[in-house]
């Protein structure tokens, strides 16, 4: 039933329901996992050596394990096909990345207090993706 056929005047949060909307929130929520994911395939050394900095070896297992997850993860939660499970992939991954390359408990300042910034931005990220795993189940 339309807005029209309710006797309901249009509003403006009318778009929230929309289709494209999600599928748009969707996308913008995990730019930066496909953004990144993106970047290591198409600059695969400079992945791999992303990976060697951080201590993840075999580099190129780990890589190629990103990719997947970021591009992979991405695409189920824009898709919306089994979006509970890329979001709860991205989360453990996000989750993950905290104590390998955002440790800032071991930094000196100011590193430390920019990397808890970073931190607390994961966290965030990581309720996001929540909320996606619980309203696309």
């Amino acid at each position: 039933m339309s807005t029209a056929d309710s006797g309901r005047m249009p509003s403006a949060l009318d778009i929230f329901a929309t289709g494209w909307f999600g599928y748009l929130a969707r996308t913008v929520l995990t730019f930066m996992f496909w953004g990144s994911g993106l970047s290591k395939l198409l600059d695969f050394s400079g992945g791999v050596g992303e990976m060697t900095h951080f201590g993840l070896e075999p580099a190129v297992v780990f890589n190629i394990a990103v990719i997947i997850t970021q591009l992979g993860g991405s695409a189920l939660i824009i898709l919306n096909r089994h979006a509970w499970l890329g979001a709860g992939a991205l989360a453990v991954f996000t989750l993950l990345t905290i104590p390998i390359a955002h440790n800032f408990w071991a930094m000196e300042e100011p590193m430390k207090t920019f990397e808890f910034y970073v931190v607390t931005e994961h966290l965030s990220i990581v309720g996001a993706l929540m909320l996606v795993a619980w309203k696309c189940r």
